[in-house]
C-alpha cells in the first residue's frame, strides 16, 4: 500500500532567490493556482517581513479559494537577544494569516557560533522559543533544519540536539536540510535514516539543493530512507544551482517508488503545469528535461523509432501520458522507414511501407539535410514537404515578387515600407504597406493582398515565436528552421536567406 508524501513546493520563496527571477504579485497569484490545481500540498510563497511586495502578496492570497494546497509563510528564529513576541519578523508570520508557517534555524554549530555569534545552548533556546510562539498563536509549523547535513557530519549530537529543541517547542515537521547543496545521496540516505530512527513519532522532511546535480537524487533517497516530507521547486529554480526539482521528483517517488506525492488523477497534469510555472518565470525549460521536458520521450534514431513503434518500454521507462507528455518522431538523415512512415500516416493514411515514394522521400529528405535543411523543430514544413512529394499540396497563392526599404529616422515607430505582388489563380494582387521593421511591413504588406481572396486570413494571429538561441537566420529560422552551410560567409548567407525565404513564401 502507497504512502503519503507532501509537497512542499517552494517555487514562490527559494525559486524567488534564483539569479534572473522577479515575480510579480500577479505572477506568484497565478503560480499558487497552477500548483494547487496539481495538487500539491504546501505552497510557500515568501517571507512577509522581508518587503512591501510579500506583505501584499499574503493579503491579496487570502481570497483564494484553494481545493488542494495551504500557503505557508516562511521566517527565521527569533533573534538572540530579543524574546519570540517582541521579534518584529514573528509578528509578521503572524500578521501574514496562515496556517502553516516554515521556521528555519541553525543546525551547524559553525554557523551558531561564527555567522550569528550566538552560544550553542542559546541557539537551542532561540529554536524552542520560536516554534512554542507559533504554535501558541495556532499554527502549524514545519521546521527546516538549515545546513543539517553538515551540521550532522561535523558535530552529529548537537545537530540532533537542534531538532529537539524543535520537536519541544512543537514543531509538526523536522526537515533536513543539504543547504550548500554538495552531498552524495549514500550520505543523505545514511544520515536520513538515523534521524527517522531517533525520532520514530515525528515527520520526517527533506530539503536539499542542487550544486552538486544531485538534488532530485538526495530527495528520492531521503524518501527511501523514511522522509515523508518533500521540499523543492517545480521546475528546479533557486538560488545558485537551484533546488531540487518536483517536475522529476514527484513521477518518480509516484510513478516509480509507489508512494503518493499528488492525487493519481492530476499526474497527467505535471507537463502543463511545469511549462505554465516556466512561462510565468521567463525560464525557457531545456528539452531534455526529464519527464516534461520537449525532447523527454522524442526518438530520432530509426532503431529506436523502430523499437517504440513495435513495444513502447523497449526504449521509454514510462508512458508519456503519465505525465501528460507525449512521444515524438525526429525527422532527420538518421530517420529510419519506420520513422517516416509514422510521420506521412497522420497525412497520408493508406501510405504504406510498399509505396514506392516512401524511399524517393526518404533520399531527398537526406539529400536536404546534407545540405543544410532540419526538419527537427519544423513540423508544419515537414508536413508542405511531404504533401509536395504525394500529391496532397494545394498553392494557395503564388509569391511573384516583393520588396522591402528600410528608412532612418523612424517616423512615429515606422521604419520600413514592402510591396508585394501575388497571383492567386489567373488574377493577380499589388499592395504595399509600412511596418516597424522589414518583417512587420512584409507581413502586413502579404496579409493585405491575401486578404482579398482569403478573408478568414484576417483572423490569424501571431501570438508567440522563438528565435533559436546562436542562429542568425532572422525570419527563414522561424519559418524553415534551415541551417545554412557554414562555409558561407556573411554576404553569401544573406544572399541564400533571401533566396530561400523568397521559396518559402511560395
Amino acid at each position: 500500500m502507497s504512502q503519503q508524501v507532501a509537497v512542499f513546493d517552494s517555487t514562490l520563496r527559494d525559486g524567488a532567490q534564483s539569479e534572473g527571477i522577479s515575480f510579480s504579485i500577479n505572477d506568484k497569484l497565478n503560480i499558487v493556482r497552477l500548483l494547487d490545481n496539481l495538487g500539491v500540498k504546501y505552497i510557500e510563497a515568501g517571507n512577509p517581513g522581508s518587503n512591501p511586495k510579500d506583505i501584499e502578496f499574503f493579503e491579496r492570497a487570502r481570497t483564494l479559494k484553494l481545493k488542494h494546497a495551504e500557503i505557508v509563510a516562511f521566517g527565521s528564529t527569533r533573534r538572540k537577544d530579543k524574546q519570540a513576541e517582541n521579534d518584529e519578523s514573528l509578528k509578521s508570520l503572524i500578521e501574514a494569516g496562515t496556517k502553516t508557517v516554515a521556521i528555519f534555524g541553525k543546525s551547524w554549530d559553525l554557523h551558531v557560533t561564527e555567522i550569528i555569534g550566538a552560544t550553542l545552548e542559546e541557539n537551542l533556546k532561540m529554536i524552542e522559543d520560536t516554534v512554542a510562539f507559533m504554535r501558541s498563536s495556532g499554527r502549524e509549523v514545519v521546521y527546516d533544519a538549515e545546513h543539517f547535513f553538515d551540521g550532522y557530519k561535523a558535530n552529529p549530537a548537537y545537530a540532533i540536539k537542534t531538532l529537539e529543541s524543535a520537536v519541544k517547542g512543537g514543531a509538526g515537521v523536522l526537515v533536513l536540510c543539504d543547504t550548500n547543496g554538495g552531498f552524495f545521496p549514500d550520505d543523505v540516505y545514511d544520515i536520513t535514516k538515523k534521524v527517522a530512527a531517533f525520532f520514530p513519532n515525528e515527520t520526517i522532511g527533506i530539503h536539499c539543493h542542487n550544486d552538486g546535480g544531485m538534488g532530485v537524487a538526495n530527495t528520492v533517497m531521503a524518501v527511501l530512507a523514511g522522509a515523508l516530507h518533500v521540499q523543492g521547486t517545480m521546475i528546479g529554480i533557486g538560488e545558485r544551482c537551484g533546488n531540487a526539482n518536483l517536475s522529476a521528483v514527484i513521477p518518480n517517488l509516484q510513478l516509480k517508488k509507489e508512494y503518493t506525492c499528488i492525487p493519481e488523477e492530476k499526474m497527467s497534469g505535471l507537463t502543463d503545469t511545469a511549462r505554465a510555472v516556466a512561462e510565468i518565470s521567463n525560464i525557457t525549460l531545456t528539452n531534455n528535461e526529464p519527464y516534461i521536458g520537449k525532447s523527454a520521450f522524442a526518438h530520432k534514431a530509426g532503431m529506436h523509432v523502430d523499437g517504440v513503434l513495435k513495444e513502447r518500454v523497449s526504449f521509454e521507462h514510462v508512458d508519456p501520458d503519465a505525465v501528460g507528455n507525449e512521444r515524438r518522431f525526429i525527422i532527420s538523415e538518421m530517420a529510419g522507414r519506420n520513422t517516416l512512415l509514422a510521420k506521412i500516416s497522420h497525412i497520408a493514411p493508406s501510405f504504406s511501407k510498399d509505396t514506392p515514394a516512401l524511399k524517393e522521400i526518404m533520399d531527398e529528405l537526406k539529400r536536404m539535410e546534407h545540405e543544410g535543411y532540419q526538419f527537427e523543430g519544423a513540423e508544419s514544413s515537414f508536413e508542405l514537404f511531404i504533401r509536395k512529394h504525394i500529391g496532397l499540396y494545394k498553392p494557395f497563392f503564388r509569391l511573384i515578387s516583393f520588396k522591402v526599404i528600410n528608412e532612418q529616422p523612424a517616423i512615429e515607430g515606422v521604419c520600413a515600407t514592402a510591396t508585394i505582388k501575388v497571383r492567386v489563380g489567373d488574377r493577380t494582387e499589388i499592395s504595399a504597406s509600412e511596418g516597424l521593421g522589414p518583417v512587420h511591413a512584409m507581413d502586413t504588406a502579404l496579409r493585405k493582398a491575401l486578404e482579398v481572396f482569403y478573408p478568414s486570413v484576417k483572423e490569424v494571429h501571431l501570438i508567440a515565436y522563438e528565435i533559436p538561441v546562436g542562429g542568425s537566420y532572422g525570419a527563414l529560422a522561424l519559418c524553415e528552421n534551415a541551417h545554412m552551410p557554414a562555409k558561407a560567409g556573411p554576404a553569401g548567407r544573406r544572399a541564400d536567406r533571401r533566396a530561400r525565404f523568397h521559396e518559402y513564401l511560395q
